[in-house]
């Protein structure tokens, strides 16, 4: 009787011991799985101003334990980073006759780029093929509503503007960003983005060669998070 109850008292602990290891790995997977969701959607934003905000936000904010000054200057941050992400949708770039790479301002006429002069040796690109067109507009919406959801959830805004929000933070950051991942990589598929603009990482020729590298790029980061 005694070794019965020893040999079930055994095989309560294995299951329990089994029980235990296997929700630590699907806390784990489910952890790995939201990261990675998050950094296929930060894929989508400028470089730079991801970089900005990840390096500053701690700073501003005190790591979320913010008094009144903390609040502005975290404020402030959050509207420079989403200008930038809007920036940087109507912006472009292309390589000139001198090899070098040219960043623009896209205009309803084609790329404005400030630093091109009557004697300059890319003068003989052809810039009215990079006019404005409807679907940077859409882009930059899709780029402000991406950086507004990871910003708006990161750990140390929310500690700092609405501490009480914790709990429902965690639950929104494991929704939102496959649900985005799923409209931003449909949209880039009706709307492709073959612009290589400031902050954004460029192919060895972009523009010159329009081949939608941009566009399938950004869709395949859109869909990996909508995916994990």
């Amino acid at each position: 009787m005694a070794a019965s109850d020893n040999t079930t008292s055994s095989n309560n602990k294995t299951a329990t011991t089994t029980t235990t290891a296997a929700g630590g790995s699907m806390g784990s997977n489910s952890s790995s799985s939201l990261t990675s969701a998050v950094g296929n959607l930060i894929k989508l934003l400028p470089t730079g101003t991801v970089f900005m905000f990840q390096f500053l936000n701690p700073i501003v904010t005190n790591t979320g334990q913010c008094n009144t000054t903390n609040k502005y200057l975290a404020s402030i941050l959050l509207v420079t980073c989403a200008f930038n992400c809007v920036f940087a949708s109507f912006t472009d770039s292309y390589t000139g006759s001198d090899n070098k790479r040219h960043y623009g301002i896209v205009t309803s006429k084609g790329l404005y780029d400030p630093s091109l002069s009557s004697s300059s040796s890319s003068n003989n690109i052809d810039l009215s093929k990079y006019r404005l067109r409807f679907s940077d507009f859409v882009h930059a919406v899709l780029c402000l509503v991406v950086f507004a959801v990871l910003a708006l959830l990161d750990t140390n805004t929310v500690h700092c503007f609405y501490p009480d929000f914790e709990s429902t933070q965690k639950q929104l950051l494991q929704v939102l960003p496959p649900a985005i991942g799923v409209v931003v990589g449909g949209v880039f598929v009706i709307f492709p983005d073959t612009r290589h603009g400031i902050g954004y990482p460029t192919s060895s020729d972009p523009n010159d060669q329009d081949d939608g590298t941009s566009a399938t790029s950004k869709s395949n980061d859109a869909t990996t998070a909508a995916a994990v």
